[in-house]
């Protein structure tokens, strides 16, 4: 498998807003690459936009496990908290989110 040429098409179905397929041909991507953040990131993505919320919350975890600083990740964990009705859970992700970025 070209991992590169996967992440393309990944990212190509992704943008055109097929998240499912995305999901699917990120999830091999990853599954052979497992520290390849920016697929693993915009597989939590995919999932998100395709209502997949426990998977993508697994994934921003394991994100924010292995780059703390990975800023969008927060956000999207918030994100993905607040869609699962855990507002509570959501807040401190969010406020890192605008502490790190400086919105607000």
């Amino acid at each position: 498998m070209n991992l590169a040429a996967e992440y393309e098409r990944g990212r190509l179905f992704f943008e055109l807003k097929d998240y499912i397929g995305a999901a699917g041909i990120l999830a091999e991507v990853v599954a052979e690459a497992p520290g390849d953040l920016a697929a693993r990131l915009l597989l939590a993505r995919a999932y998100y936009h395709s209502a997949q919320l426990g998977r993508a919350e697994s994934e921003l975890r394991l994100i924010l496990e292995r780059d703390p600083v990975e800023e969008y990740a927060y956000l999207l964990l918030g994100r993905t908290l607040e869609r699962q009705g855990r507002p509570a859970e959501a807040a401190p992700y969010l406020r890192l989110h605008a502490v790190m970025t400086g919105t607000s």
